[in-house]
């Protein structure tokens, strides 16, 4: 029997001691990491169009059976009230005591048959509900292709179509004019002969579909993409690029987990396998992991939260509304800072932490302290570089006092002591002065994102 997450944390001590010191590598999506360069395409999902793959980084759980729904929202901090087929929502779920286990979106596919897609964190907290509870439910996963099986294929290709020029190609593949979609309501098209279904959004802020069909259909559809954006300017958009995506719509794709404390977490632990424990890294440092824990409101998830409906941790949870709550933000670094950190490396002495770019996260959780004054007033979540904007970010949560755009904080960059993880060498810490932003960066994001 494979190690379980309680065994792992019993073995070294502690969860902090664990996450701290993970020996796994920083996630890499396993698709092609650049086809021209990652500059030329981030910016295509502004200029013109981009298609990402998608089909190899997430996880897929398909849920179905009589009480998959009753399974949802009991697991969901959502509504559920009108959520009928052929609809898509950012699904999000709290443990017990109101915080954090994290978010997917989940696809309505028919009757009683549903998909949550994402990191596999609220996914696995959602099957341990679902196999140790009285729910009429079935579950197939279909892992990432890191996790996956080696020679064993996705289930489901999934592309991104993304950018101004996304929904002329659309029109162009299919042969007719597209329907009017609203956000997050999914449509079915022919391309290349083929039925697929569609997901109306915008992942990097712009118009956009999520394309998706079985497998052994995907090279048809792709070839068909491909050859029809031609005219657009299609650009192929690699791993590099697509990673950094969610530094423009402001989206933090995998704060830590609340699971390894409070009502049923050792019992869940048990049944979790070591290997999804996940990593954490950033200049943040605390031995109490629930200093780490976050509530949806620290991350702008409020608007999904709606308390028509009994769910795991429903009374702490509004609690946590009536009190103090952090905002999200973005953090601008200043340039010289940047640079400076940069400089270190061909400097005498030990430098600071590497920045990689486009995206600079060293770790599955990313915690790096926010502070005004000398005093800690947040936390730091992703970092990296936004080639249309010509900054270098990161995504934030910070105090209310200190939430409104132009306000001048630090981030502390590294960490100390310098943990034994395998992307972390021997550096030094540095401060880093920001100017806070909203929260999608991009304007264009802020102000449509949900509107087309």
């Amino acid at each position: 029997m494979s190690e379980s997450v309680a065994d792992a944390i019993a073995r070294v001590g502690s969860p902090v001691e664990l996450l701290r010191n993970a020996q796994s590598r920083p996630t890499i999506f396993p698709v092609t990491p650049e086809f021209t360069n990652w500059r030329s395409e981030q910016l295509a999902w502004r200029d013109s169009v981009a298609l990402l793959d998608q089909s190899h980084h997430m996880t897929d759980l398909f849920i179905s059976g009589p009480d998959a729904l009753r399974l949802l929202r009991d697991t969901g901090v959502n509504s559920f009230e009108n959520f009928a087929v052929d609809r898509a929502k950012q699904f999000v779920a709290v443990n017990h005591e109101g915080y954090l286990i994290g978010d997917a979106i989940l696809f309505h596919l028919g009757e009683d048959s549903f998909d949550l897609v994402g990191w596999f964190m609220v996914l696995d907290w959602v099957q341990f509900i679902g196999e140790t509870g009285d729910y009429d439910v079935t579950f197939e996963r279909d892992a990432n292709s890191l996790m996956r099986a080696p020679g064993t294929p996705p289930t489901l290709y999934r592309y991104e179509l993304q950018g101004p020029h996304a929904l002329a190609l659309m029109e162009k593949l299919t042969g007719e004019p597209v329907p009017p979609t609203k956000f997050f309501h999914m449509a079915t098209f022919t391309i290349a002969g083929l039925e697929v279904r569609s997901l109306r959004h915008g992942m990097a802020g712009q118009p956009g579909f999520e394309l998706f069909g079985p497998w052994a259909e995907g090279a048809a559809v792709h070839a068909a993409i491909v050859e029809a954006g031609a005219e657009f300017g299609l650009v192929l958009v690699g791993s590099r690029a697509y990673s950094s995506a969610n530094l423009e719509s402001a989206w933090v794709p995998s704060p830590l987990p609340a699971i390894f404390t409070g009502e049923r977490t050792a019992e869940y632990l048990q049944w979790l396998p070591a290997t999804r424990a996940g990593s954490l890294a950033g200049s943040y440092a605390s031995d109490d992991i629930e200093d780490y824990y976050l509530t949806p409101y620290d991350l702008g998830y409020g608007r999904s939260v709606a308390f028509d409906h009994d769910f795991i941790g429903r009374e702490a949870l509004e609690r946590h509304a009536a009190a103090p709550q952090r905002v999200k933000v973005t953090l601008v670094w200043h340039a010289e800072d940047v640079a400076a950190v940069q400089r270190s490396l061909y400097e005498p002495g030990i430098p600071a932490k590497y920045l990689e770019f486009p995206k600079a996260r060293y770790g599955v959780y990313q915690v790096d302290r926010v502070l005004a004054d000398g005093r800690d007033v947040g936390i730091s979540h992703d970092v990296g570089y936004i080639t249309g904007e010509q900054v270098f970010v990161s995504l934030a949560s910070v105090d209310a006092a200190h939430a409104e755009p132009g306000t001048e904080v630090v981030v502390v960059w590294g960490e100390q002591p310098n943990s034994r993880k395998p992307a972390v060498e021997a550096h030094r810490q540095v401060e880093v002065r920001a100017t806070v932003a909203p929260a999608p960066y991009s304007s264009y994001a802020r102000e449509n994102y949900r509107k087309n």
